[in-house]
Order: structure tokens, then C-alpha cells, then sequence
């Protein structure tokens, strides 16, 4: 056992190859919730490098502003069978699934119905009376185990700004659509998206394609392999949303550089990132979760999902977030399932011990 354990610590750490492996390893962890750890793989000044090279590359993704005359709206006023397509997708090392929507401005951002606590994207689903959604924006989430109602960002619905963590002239990532149903995705403040009639829009990243050009042009994007959300518009303004499985023997998980090629493949315009990970998911109105979530505790609690309605007028989003100045995230402390996993295995343990 020792001979092999010294024969694989000196390829990772004496090779080539097992210095790209270290590197892939590292990327992989940087942008989970458990960032500190990659030290472990490439040491901790390397790893600050690497996340100051990662926040660098993604800034410059997203600054350039996006020309409209490339996107003709040509899908309008659908029925709810011709809305949505959606299609099993595969890789070298992953599955996913892959959904077109027809008309863009079927797609809203929704919420938690309730304070404190976020929502699964199967109960938004079934009480919006919506025909899929996939998850939305990032959101604190301590240990992984949030509860999924401390948003990172802005979140805005109806043309209302939910919520908002900066103030309003401060650039931050985005993904949207303006009241025309043109995906807006980049930096942009809030300012900025209200002048531009953005009725719909999140906070995540990065940008991928930008005016039809690919922004990854070397490497792999820097972010190791995950599951990944992702969402795209084509020239005729048909929206592509992209959900790959991630972190489990079914599906390790894709690349940034990856999923910038599926949307290539179909003549994408503009694209970029939703909030991946244990997050990543499909839910469709009449086939429930079609996709595999990471999360030992299957859905998580949401703070914002985009849901794709036949009539999209019909939703409002409440404002659940109103009057509040501090936001609990939750933790391991208050997750339901943690918690009652937790108690399982004492109550295990206390009758081993009285047998």
C-alpha cells in the first residue's frame, strides 16, 4: 500500500501530467463553497493566484456591451405545446438535457412565496402553473447547506427589483431580459437595466458568447468540471437552456469551454452561466425533475428560478424581501434534512452502544 501511495504522489507531484491533474483538481474546488481547500492541490499562494486569475478573466468576459441588431424576435404568442422542446445531451464524461424555448418573453424570474426560506423550483413549478424552470442566481449558502433565501446580487421580476445588494450604479453580473425579449447577460448595474427596460434578471456568471464570439479562446475557462446551468439566446430569439449533471458517477460534470461549444453548435448569439453546482436543475411541469441533482438532499431551496409560462402575464412575484435589513442564510445549524440526518445517526449510534 505504501509503494503505490508513493508511486501516485510522485506522478501528481513530480510529472507533467500530474501537475495539470493538481491544476484541474483545483479549479474544480475553487468554485465550490469550499474555496480554501485547493491548497491542498497546488499550494495556498498558487491557489490565490488562480482565484485572482479566475475573478480577472470573468470581469473581462462580461464588460463589453452587446449589439441587438444581431437577434431578429421571430417566435411570438405560442401555445403551451410549442413553446418548449427538450432534448437528452451527453458528453465524454457527462449527461445532461437541453431546452429550447421559443419565446423569450415566456420566461420570468421567480421566487420564494414565503420570507425566510427559499423554494424548490418543483413547488414554484406547481404553484405558478408554470411548464419548466431551472434555477436562477447565486445565493450565500454556508457549508452547502443554506436555506436558500440570502441572494448574492440583485433579483428583479415584473420589472421590479426585488432585491438588490449594492447600490444602484454598482456593475454586477447579470442575466436577463429586457421587455422585448432580448437576453441581456454581462456587467450592468441596476441603473442600467432599468434605463434599458429590463423586466427579468438575476446575478450570476460568466459570459461565454458575446455578439457571436466565443470568449473562452484558450483553455478550458478555469473553473474545473461541475454541473453547470447555462442559458443562450440564437439569432432568431429562440432561448436554449442548458442544465448538465455533475459531481456523481453518472455525470462528473462539465467545462466551461464545453458548454460554450454546445451553444456554438446552434448558432448562439449571446450566452452565460446560471448558478451551477448542487443547484443545477430541469424541472418540467408534466415530467417533475428530469435531471439529477448533486445535492445529497435532492432539490434545493432557491432563491430565484427562471420559469417558462404560457401566459407569463399571469405571474406577479411577491416581495419577500421588503424591509429587511439582515438576511440569516441558514446553515447547518437550521437545514431540515442536515438536521435530521444528524439525529438519525445519534439515535444509531446510543443503540450500538445500549446493545
Amino acid at each position: 500500500m505504501f509503494g503505490l501511495g508513493f508511486i501516485i504522489a510522485s506522478f501528481l507531484f513530480v510529472t507533467p501530467q500530474g501537475l495539470n491533474i493538481r491544476e484541474k483538481l483545483a479549479q474544480t474546488v475553487i468554485v465550490t463553497q469550499h474555496r480554501e481547500l485547493a491548497w491542498i492541490f497546488i499550494g495556498a499562494q498558487n491557489r490565490d493566484k488562480m482565484v485572482a486569475d479566475l475573478i480577472a478573466r470573468n470581469e473581462e468576459r462580461g464588460k463589453d456591451d452587446l449589439k441587438f441588431g444581431m437577434i431578429q424576435i421571430k417566435h411570438k404568442n405560442l401555445s403551451a405545446d410549442e413553446l418548449i422542446k427538450v432534448e437528452d445531451i451527453s458528453g465524454p464524461r457527462w449527461k445532461g438535457k437541453k431546452m429550447y424555448v421559443y419565446d423569450p418573453k415566456s420566461i420570468r424570474v421567480v421566487v420564494p412565496s414565503k420570507p425566510k426560506e427559499g423554494e424548490r423550483i418543483s413547488s414554484m413549478v406547481e404553484r405558478t402553473g408554470a411548464l419548466a424552470g431551472i434555477n436562477g442566481g447565486g445565493f450565500d449558502d454556508p457549508d452547502g447547506l443554506g436555506n436558500g433565501f440570502a441572494p448574492i446580487g440583485f433579483i428583479v421580476s415584473g420589472g421590479d427589483l426585488l432585491y438588490s445588494g449594492y447600490q444602484g450604479y454598482f456593475p454586477q453580473h447579470v442575466v436577463g431580459f429586457d421587455e422585448d425579449g432580448f437576453m441581456i447577460v454581462g456587467k450592468y448595474s441596476t441603473n442600467t437595466l432599468k434605463t434599458r427596460h429590463v423586466t427579468e434578471a438575476v446575478s450570476f456568471y460568466p459570459r461565454i458568447i458575446a455578439n457571436g464570439e466565443r470568449l473562452i479562446k484558450s483553455g478550458d475557462g478555469g473553473s474545473g468540471i461541475q454541473p453547470r446551468t447555462a442559458i443562450g439566446q440564437k439569432a432568431d430569439g429562440t432561448i436554449i437552456m442548458i442544465v448538465i449533471d455533475g459531481r456523481q458517477a453518472h455525470s462528473v460534470g462539465a467545462t466551461e469551454k464545453e458548454v460554450q461549444e454546445l451553444f456554438m453548435a446552434e448558432g448562439v448569439i449571446n450566452a452565460g452561466f446560471l448558478d451551477g453546482g448542487a443547484s443545477s436543475e430541469l424541472v418540467l411541469k408534466d415530467g417533475g425533475l428530469v435531471t439529477k441533482p448533486s445535492s445529497r438532499y435532492g432539490e434545493r431551496r432557491l432563491p430565484s428560478a427562471l420559469l417558462v409560462f404560457e401566459h407569463p402575464e399571469d405571474y406577479e412575484a411577491t416581495h419577500v424581501w421588503d424591509g429587511m435589513t439582515t438576511i440569516d442564510p441558514g446553515g447547518a445549524y437550521d437545514h431540515p434534512e442536515y438536521l435530521a440526518e444528524q439525529a438519525a445517526k445519534k439515535a444509531k449510534r446510543k443503540a450500538q452502544n445500549n446493545n
